[in-house]
């Protein structure tokens, strides 16, 4: 039986959850203390797994009820307490910590463990700390105190460290568009000065005065003739600072909009991840090989080759739906993410792996059962196994599970690895799990596990990892269901009649309206929807859109804000097969529900987005569905002269650059994200030979000003994310007329 309700919690099996504490900065090493040696006002227990030492604090159901530890410091001032605890119950339990009130919120079950942290004054010596409930229910579960003396309690997300990211592409015949990043963290006065060094000369301020706008600029006195060196430094209170990495733009360079990075000869690449292998600040590469069996490769930022892993014979088998227990990357399926999983300024990779993977280092993991898998943490610089941890077993007996890897910042702090994994029963239906993973430095340990069962919970193509409820704690989101970042039910689009689905997005698409909102297309929809717009926290439906004609099926649907009369973002999608003869659906205005352009057969190709030009509207990702006729372009829809699908004006026509799409003729990308410069985005393709990253960088100069996307939790996240792809976006309203956007709750690692 179903219930309809806000937040429901599902019946999931849930494992232990180990929580790392990364404490900002430099500080002395954290002193645990056990529950079993504190004075608890109830009994030590140890039948919920999952606790450190002997056992936890089992406090009496009372207002009073408490824990009392006795810690020593150093020397008088401030220490930072992470205090870990499991509440399997549906509300919280409240209690003071040396007069300091803390939530303690659920957990989702009572072998489910979190940490609660936060700051106290101490003196030298020993000093108590008490733990007391404020409700009748007593405390939580108390597992054990960290006590830090001098620490200083971690707030906002863990992210990447990143340098300016500059990046200059010859523009026109005459000039150069020299383009930088302005970080998530930066002073809001902060301004800069660009310098070109030429033919390895000393460097030259090349502006008159501070620039304090958009992040770029148009160089038109360079001898392009000879290679040209560009820095930025930034300027912070009328002092300059420190200088940024130097890009150089070679000589008689040509006119594009591109970046080229070499890579090794081998085969097709169907995917890029980036993230910052070597810690320098700036993004590296990891890509695909659809070989057989397939392999993984790693490069620096420059091309230079770092490693390989082989996925072994147990990728051979490359079947969309039922293949090996280590192939990646088929159908909508990955397997392999990039992240700086321990928060230490250098990114790991992720790899769901099986008997006979050859990792970096040359050394083979071995399994007697094919069918079991793994997940391996890999060394983002040698490609080395730095941790392996078993996929858990509960669907085996139906094969190996494919798997969709993403990564998000579940407890508001530290990031986990997502794992979304598949496999048919029998012929017919299939078995979905979801797990979180946390790994810190030197062990993988799976925090919670979600099965799916038989609950009516419809999933699609494409993960959302995303904080839907602003409280700074990621969501893990399917086309059809919600789940809280502690791994239970938040809600089911199942009662409103969503089903499965080829594409949906979550992001502030009306800045009228408060929190986010969703928008999902449908598949051969029983009664005719096509698709439908909903609040990202409750899941409460705004609007659907529904045919009367035989046969409904929304093949493709995309949001982004393409027209500027209208406040807020633009929808549309399309009825039918996924190429020009289907039906489109004409383009809506999300806010008011109400057409922007009246002949419904105008309107944009439903498939990618990328901030390209400079405005704050979006640009489009376009391709021939068809791949007898690719011709992949980014195109500008024109509300002024509407245009069927087909011929919506182009930008850049990427075969002109010597750019092929992912495979070497796919619909797709390998990747789009602000991996360069400013906020705009970069189109990562691939040569027709695979030798080479053909990456697409702006060439539009712009007075718009905006921290880099990639210091945006939930557009961060996305470039995590592979699946089918799909356009990643902020989790404020990025478009016309927009607000300036918030300053992101985030700290560097590192």
């Amino acid at each position: 039986m179903r219930r309809r309700a806000a937040f429901l919690v599902a019946a999931a099996t849930v494992l232990p959850l180990t929580v790392a504490v990364f404490p900002l900065g430099a500080h002395a090493q954290a002193t645990r203390y056990e529950a079993e040696n504190a004075s608890c006002d109830g009994t030590i227990d140890s039948n919920h797994p999952g606790f450190s030492g002997s056992g936890f604090c089992n406090s009496t159901n009372a207002t009073g009820a408490a824990v009392q530890f006795t810690v020593n410091a150093p020397s008088a001032g401030t220490a930072t307490v992470s205090i870990r605890y499991a509440n399997g119950g549906t509300t919280d339990r409240p209690a003071t910590v040396n007069g300091t009130t803390v939530a303690f919120p659920g957990t989702g079950a009572w072998n489910t463990w979190a940490t609660s942290t936060l700051s106290l004054p101490v003196n030298a010596g020993a000093n108590t700390v008490r733990v007391a409930a404020t409700t009748a229910a007593g405390l939580a579960n108390i597992d054990y105190l960290d006590f830090e003396a001098g620490g200083t309690p971690p707030t906002g997300r863990r992210m990447e460290s990143l340098g300016r990211g500059v990046v200059a592409v010859r523009s026109s015949s005459t000039s150069v568009l020299v383009t930088w990043r302005l970080l998530g963290l930066d002073p809001a006065g902060i301004g800069f000065n660009v310098y070109r060094s030429t033919a390895g000369g000393a460097p030259v301020k090349l502006n008159s005065s501070v620039l304090t706008g958009g992040t770029n600029y148009v160089d038109s006195s360079a001898n392009l003739s000879q290679a040209n060196a560009y820095h930025v430094r930034p300027v912070i209170d009328g002092v300059e600072q420190a200088p940024s990495g130097a890009f150089t733009l070679t000589a008689n360079h040509a006119v594009e909009p591109v970046v080229r990075v070499p890579l090794r000869s081998g085969g097709a690449i169907k995917f890029v991840w980036v993230g910052d292998l070597d810690g320098d600040g700036e993004y590296d590469y990891v890509l695909d090989r659809q070989t057989s069996p397939q392999t993984i490769e790693a490069y620096r930022g420059n091309g230079q080759f770092l490693w390989s892993v082989n996925m072994g014979p147990n990728s051979t088998n490359q079947n969309n739906i039922e293949g090996g227990s280590s192939t990646i990357d088929v159908g909508h399926n990955d397997g392999v993410t990039v992240y700086d999983l321990d928060s230490d300024g250098r990114a790991e990779v992720a790899v769901r792996i099986a008997n006979g993977v050859r990792f970096g280092n040359g050394t083979t993991f071995t399994n007697s059962d094919n069918n079991r898998q793994f997940i391996a943490i890999l060394d983002g610089m040698t490609g080395a196994p730095r941790a392996t941890a078993p996929v858990p077993t509960d669907y085996l007996s139906d094969g190996p599970m494919y798997a969709r890897f993403g990564v998000g910042h579940l407890d508001g702090i530290n990031p986990s690895l997502v794992a979304y994994m598949k496999n048919r029963i029998g012929s017919g239906s299939f078995n979905l799990m979801y797990t979180a993973w946390r790994f810190t430095g030197n062990s993988l340990t799976m925090q919670w596990k979600f099965l799916r069962g038989n609950q009516n919970l419809p999933d699609g193509h494409n993960t959302r990892i995303i904080d839907v409820d602003g409280d700074g704690r990621d969501e893990v989101g399917e086309i059809g269901f919600m789940l809280n970042g502690n791994g239970t039910l938040r809600y089911s689009l199942a009662p409103h009649g969503i089903v499965h689905g080829d594409r949906w997005f979550i992001t502030d698409i009306d800045p009228a309206r408060p929190g986010l909102e969703g928008y999902g297309i449908q598949q051969d929809h029983p009664s005719g929807m096509l698709d439908y717009y909903y609040d990202a926290d409750t899941g409460s439906m705004i609007w659907q859109h529904r045919t009367n004609a035989p046969g409904a099926d929304a093949g493709r649907g995309m949001v982004a804000d393409i027209d500027p009369r209208h406040a807020g973002m633009e929808t549309w999608s399309f009825n039918g097969e996924v190429n020009y003869t289907s039906t489109p659906n004409g383009l809506y205005n999300a806010a008011t529900n109400r057409l922007v352009e009246p002949n419904t057969r105008k309107q944009p190709w439903p498939h990618m987005g990328v901030w390209w030009d400079g405005d704050l509207l979006r640009e489009l990702f376009s391709n021939e569905p068809t791949p007898d006729n690719r011709d992949a372009r980014i195109v500008k829809w024109d509300p002024a002269n509407p245009s069927d699908p087909w011929a919506v004006p182009r930008q850049v026509t990427f075969s002109q650059y010597g750019a092929v799409t992912a495979l070497g003729n796919s619909v797709y990308p390998t990747l789009i994200a602000d991996i360069l410069g400013d906020w705009r985005e970069e189109v990562v393709l691939p040569s027709p030979e695979f030798d080479e990253l053909v990456i697409f960088t702006t060439d539009r100069a712009t007075n718009t000003r905006l921290y880099t996307l990639a210091h945006n939790p939930a557009y961060r996240n996305s470039m995590t994310l592979k699946g089918y792809l799909q356009s990643g976006n902020v989790d404020y309203f990025l478009g016309n007329g927009m607000a300036q956007p918030p300053r992101p709750d985030i700290a560097y690692t590192g």
